[in-house]
């Protein structure tokens, strides 16, 4: 017998570590015994947490809301609210901000036609004047005739006409008379003609106005009249 052979052979142990046994499929329960059994605690202690916490994330409804992202979202509707209220705000400032710049930009043409038809006014009464006196004729009276109806179409409306009811704010009196045959203050002769231009009146038209009045073979017949029925009356 050999020498090795006369030795003691030291047993082969051959230990299974694996944490599923391959004939069932089921976790194994590893032994309280040492380091190894304190590592296979750590281990399993870390896997069961991470399992409980992805159990409880997968838990979580996906539509749902914690209360502090519920508030965000309140916070968040309520800039939403403020900030549509500004702009409609803002909006409606901008809209009257419009209307009243374009009032006054038809105000400021308006006034500058006017002004421009209010020189032009001379010219009119001398074409007038050029026209009675049958000197308008020819050329001339085409250009008359341009001029005029250029500020027609502008804006520019004559007035004063024999037979108008006298006005004061567009007639300016110069001469006055009395008749039987009008029924009150009426426009008998026109002097000047009138110029307004859309609302505004540029010029009065200078006439001359005649009253009602009884003639003397009217007024002495009643009294006439009035004289006779006292007579009755005693």
């Amino acid at each position: 017998m050999s020498r090795n052979e006369g030795e003691q052979q030291e047993p082969v142990v051959v230990r299974d570590r694996r944490r599923i046994d391959p004939e069932t499929g089921e976790r194994r329960t590893p032994a309280p015994n040492g380091d190894e059994a304190q590592v296979a605690e750590s281990m399993s202690g870390t896997l069961d947490e991470e399992f409980g916490q992805a159990d409880e994330s997968a838990e979580l409804p996906v539509d749902g809301a914690s209360p502090e992202q519920g508030g965000e979202s309140t916070g968040l509707q309520k800039q939403v609210d403020e900030l549509t209220a500004d702009l409609k705000r803002v909006t409606a400032e901008y809209a009257n901000y419009r209307k009243r710049v374009e009032r006054d930009r038809e105000s400021v043409i308006a006034a500058a036609k006017a002004s421009v038809a209010g020189d032009l006014l001379t010219v009119l009464d001398d074409l007038e004047r050029a026209e009675a006196h049958g000197d308008l004729n020819g050329a001339f009276k085409a250009v008359a005739d341009k001029l005029i109806g250029a500020l027609n179409s502008s804006g520019l409306e004559a007035f004063g006409a024999e037979g108008d009811e006298f006005d004061p704010s567009v007639h300016e009196a110069v001469q006055h008379t009395t008749s039987s045959e009008v029924s009150g203050p009426t426009v008998t002769t026109v002097m000047r003609r009138g110029y307004r231009f859309g609302e505004r009146v540029l010029r009065p038209a200078m006439v001359a106005v005649t009253d009602y009045e009884a003639d003397g073979d009217t007024a002495s017949e009643a009294g006439a009249d009035q004289s006779g029925e006292s007579t009755e009356q005693e």
